[in-house]
């Protein structure tokens, strides 16, 4: 008993010493900013042009498509039906300060849509994207939702004098293109935005613009105007890592700019390429079932 109680001191005193040094290794020190401080100093590949090397395969390991703050899991929509089929998991919030800065009747409406998040109404053109989560609709989630979303995301990165990244996303076959030290403005605006990109140093840095109102960020209901303006943050941290932070703006439904943060995983499995999640076959029924005239056949055929 005396050799058990010593083994486990000895291996508890252990754990304590190494949780003490990765502690104080994390934090900054004055002068540096939080994330020099978090992470040791790397210096990552490069293309011919000596810009950082971000091609890959990336996937975000985060429950913020379900909600970006903190949240308990929670049962589907229809628990009768499906039991812990559809359920949402727990997790913790990319936010920083977990606390999204609403305007008053802004948070009434985000509890409104998580409310009605699983509605959907054809029926008038003018109204018929006020109800519902997108993702359930398979409409392209935009910036940043894309990021986040269970499912992988390529990076397209070329050296030379081609001004331009792509970003291919496995969800709905979505992409965009960062149109690199770019000066127009948004002709129109569209599901996906309209990406401008610059080099701060190692970290790609995305200023989007031109989004559609229609997108939200996850299926908790949090939304944003027209007026939304994200400027997104790739920073290397090690072969296998990416630093994703995303300043989000929008004075029509909030109060101050606010921030999200994640690291994004290097896909490494052998031969890993985007596979095809087309999902509009299986919304038709979904959104135009009540539309669709179906007439029985001879033989039982539709």
């Amino acid at each position: 008993m005396r050799s058990r109680l010593t083994l486990a001191m000895v291996a508890f005193g252990t754990t304590a010493a190494l949780a003490g040094v990765l502690w104080m290794a994390a934090r900054p020190t004055e002068g540096q900013t939080p994330l020099a401080g978090q992470f040791p100093p790397y210096e990552p590949p490069r293309l011919a042009d000596g810009r950082p090397d971000l091609n890959g395969v990336w996937q975000a390991f985060t429950t913020a498509n379900w909600d970006l703050q903190d949240h308990e899991a929670q049962p589907g929509p229809h628990p009768e039906l499906m039991g812990a089929y559809g359920a949402g998991p727990a997790g913790q919030g990319i936010v920083e300060g977990n606390e999204i800065p609403y305007q008053p009747w802004a948070l009434a409406k985000k509890k409104q849509n998580f409310e009605k998040r699983m509605a959907v109404d054809v029926s008038d053109d003018e109204t018929w994207h006020d109800t519902g989560d997108p993702e359930l609709k398979c409409y392209l989630p935009g910036v940043p939702r894309a990021t986040y979303m269970p499912f992988p995301f390529h990076i397209v990165q070329g050296a030379g004098p081609e001004p331009y990244i792509l970003i291919a996303y496995e969800f709905t076959s979505a992409t965009r293109i960062i149109r690199m030290n770019w000066t127009q403005e948004a002709p129109t605006d569209s599901w996906m935005g309209w990406s401008r990109g610059r080099w701060d140093n190692d970290t790609l840095v995305v200023d989007v613009t031109g989004q559609r109102a229609e997108t939200w960020f996850d299926r908790a209901g949090n939304f944003h105007s027209d007026a939304l303006h994200v400027v997104e943050r790739y920073t290397p941290i090690s072969p296998y890592h990416l630093m994703y932070e995303a300043t989000i703006e929008d004075p029509k439904v909030f109060t101050r700019p606010w921030t999200i943060r994640m690291p994004l995983y290097r896909r490494m499995e052998p031969n890993v390429q985007l596979l095809e999640f087309k999902c509009v076959p299986f919304t038709e029924e979904l959104l135009f079932g009540p539309f669709t005239k179906k007439q029985d056949k001879p033989g039982g055929v539709r």
